[in-house]
This record gives C-alpha cells, structure tokens and sequence, in this order.
C-alpha cells in the first residue's frame, strides 16, 4: 500500500465517540479503495480507553501526524478539534476535502 496519506478529520466527542470512530474507519476503508493510506486519529479512542490523556496530549498527536499528512478530509459534523486541524492543513497549504468526490478526483489527477 502507497500513495499520498490522508488525514481523517471529523468529530470524536459529540454525539457519540463510538459511532464517530465507525463513521471514521468508513471513511478510512474508502481512502484505502481510493489507493491512498488514511490516518484516523479516532482510533486513538482504544488507547484513550487504556490509557487516559487529556484532550491537547490527543490534538499534540493528531497535529504531529497531520504534519506529514498529503491531505485531508474533513468529515461532517461539528468539531473544534478537526476545525483546528483544517485551519492547520490550511496554514501549511495541503488541500482540504469535504466530500470523497473532491478527494478522488484530487487522487487520481
């Protein structure tokens, strides 16, 4: 597996984490289809279960890896947190998808 990577980015807390991680992991399994590699930080959710940390430890990684993200992919639904991981992608120029129509055609240009 290759191709550019692709940061998930959608709401974890609100209204329900475990059904904001399977919306996530969808959304991971369609950038796989698309022949990109995702990165889903909600599967953080697992460690944050064994191993608590407040919320910025959590932001820390999640900024750390969208560092070296190609892409992202904002998910529907309100969240601060992936607003300030768009706003990030946005300072540093990396393109910003809202639907997985736009990020495939972005992948196969």
């Amino acid at each position: 597996m290759g191709g550019p990577l692709i940061f998930i980015a959608g709401p974890y807390t609100a209204p329900d984490p475990v059904t904001n991680v399977r919306d996530a992991v969808f959304a991971g399994e369609s950038v796989v289809g698309l022949g990109a590699v995702p990165f889903v930080p909600h599967l953080f959710h697992l460690w944050h279960t064994i191993s608590p940390h407040d919320y910025e430890f959590w932001m820390n990684i999640d900024f750390a890896m969208l560092d070296r993200a190609d892409a992202v992919w904002r998910l529907d639904g309100e969240s601060p947190g992936a607003d300030r991981e768009v706003d990030r992608a946005m300072a540093a120029g990396k393109p910003v998808f809202y639907g997985v129509r736009g990020l495939a055609d972005w992948l196969s240009r």
